[in-house]
């Protein structure tokens, strides 16, 4: 080979070797946007701490609760002692109870032929029910007619014959023995006759049983028996039954311990009230008044069982329900009471050792709480709010604390708020501090105040 046409590998290397192409590598780009918004969060981050820092660190004036609260003072709800004419009400559980419930069945047996009534309607006391085939009494009927009438013919056939033998004994004529064995059998055939009359008049009366009425003024039940059917007056199913709704009455049972209040105004003729209400105990029902009361007590549940009476124009009972009944024994006229939030249990108002007493917190003219033992009476509703009668420890017109008793104690002084539900104005109290500062309002977190 011509050493000119020779080349070396360092001089067809460059030639020969394949280049990849160098990767194109970008600058990062300078995103503005989200540094423009990163800066609006952090301005607004350090405004929002600057004016917390500013609103806790700023003194406020103290006025009104403010100052109130300052000085120690524990805001309370309070209420007047008023006199009220409280109704004494033993609360029961009820059963309405209809006074008559009747099964109504066949008195004889035959082919229910018709039903004359529609199930669920009211019906009056009298009104057809149902129609039984009567054809067959009917023709026991006229036989029992005719042997009536043969046996009354024979008995007016002695009794002639009677007469006869009568006259002859007196002429001496006949046997004496004759004429007395005639008037035997007169006395025969007098029985005979009674006899066919009694089965006529009861094949009569079972005629009259072919149509069934109802035996009183209710509403009828399903019926359980279809036309078609043989009934017999020994089943013990029935027909329907109607159910007496006006008037209805309720039983319910109140406890023993009831009964020195009840009875003597019951053996006196004097009317107890009962309202009913629903099984919610929301929907009044109606007002009635005991009828009676049951004879013994239950010695199983201490109680007894009373019966009242309700007209139901409306329709409002419904046999079998469940009702609450509230019975009025009496009614103590102005008697002192409170509400019902007022009555405190524990051991400011009890002695060491003793089962714990009601007592209250009662507000002096000094704005100061003492604690006064009391005892109650019933709890009635006056104005939707739950009221109890005192028997003693109270006055009228003392103000009790209602609201705010949990951190009381006697000789506090407090402030009152609200009384018998209505906002009671602070005292003015001169404002100290710019007019900035008094439009923090009142409720938020207090801080270090300068006089």
């Amino acid at each position: 080979m011509d050493e000119r046409t020779r080349k070396s590998d360092e001089q067809l290397a460059p030639n020969l070797r394949r280049t990849s192409p160098q990767p194109i590598v970008k600058a990062p780009t300078f995103n503005k946007t989200r540094v423009i918004v990163g800066l609006i969060v952090v301005i607004l981050v350090g405004l929002g701490v600057y004016q917390i820092g500013r609103w806790a660190l700023a003194p406020q004036p103290a006025t009104g609760r403010r100052a109130q609260l300052q000085a120690g003072l524990q805001s309370v709800g309070a209420a007047t002692v008023t006199l009220n004419n409280v109704p004494v009400v033993v609360n029961a559980l009820g059963t309405v109870t209809p006074i008559a419930t009747v099964t109504v069945q066949s008195q004889i047996s035959g082919y229910l032929t018709k039903v004359n009534f529609i199930e669920g309607q009211l019906v009056q006391q009298g009104a057809p029910i149902a129609q039984i085939d009567q054809r067959p009494y009917e023709i026991l009927k006229a036989q029992y007619e005719g042997q009536l009438a043969h046996d009354q013919g024979l008995l007016s056939q002695a009794q002639m014959d009677l007469k006869r033998y009568q006259t002859l004994e007196a002429q001496n004529s006949i046997a004496k023995q004759q004429a007395e064995d005639q008037v035997f059998i007169v006395q025969q055939y007098e029985g005979s006759v009674k006899q066919d009359q009694g089965l006529v008049d009861a094949q009569t009366l079972n005629i009259g049983y072919c149509n069934i009425v109802s035996p009183v003024t209710g509403r009828i039940g399903l019926r359980l028996v279809d036309p078609g059917n043989y009934v017999q007056s020994a089943s013990s199913t029935g027909l329907a039954v109607v159910t007496q709704l006006q008037p209805i009455t309720v039983i319910f049972s109140i406890p023993e311990d009831d009964l020195p209040d009840v009875m003597p105004q019951m053996n006196s003729g004097t009317k107890l009230q009962v309202t009913a209400f629903d099984r919610a105990n929301v929907k009044q029902l109606g007002v009635g008044n005991v009828i009676a009361v049951d004879s013994q007590i239950d010695t199983t549940t201490g109680t007894v069982k009373v019966r009242a009476q309700f007209d139901n124009t409306d329709y409002a009972f419904f046999p079998n329900q469940f009702v609450n009944a509230r019975l009025l024994v009496k009614t103590l006229q102005n008697a002192v009471s409170v509400p019902s939030a007022a009555i405190q249990l524990g051991s400011p108002g009890t002695t060491p050792g003793s089962p714990p007493a009601p007592y209250v917190y009662v507000i002096d003219d000094q704005s100061k709480v003492e604690v006064r033992q009391v005892i109650t009476g019933p709890t009635f509703i006056a104005n939707n709010n739950s009221m109890t009668a005192i028997t003693s420890g109270l006055s009228q017109g003392e103000r009790v604390v209602t609201d705010g008793a949990d951190r009381l104690r006697a000789g506090l002084a407090v402030n009152v708020t609200t009384v018998d539900g209505k906002p009671v104005q602070p005292a003015a109290t001169p404002p100290t501090g710019s007019g900035e500062r008094r439009n923090h309002g009142e409720g938020r977190r207090s801080g270090n105040s300068s006089q």
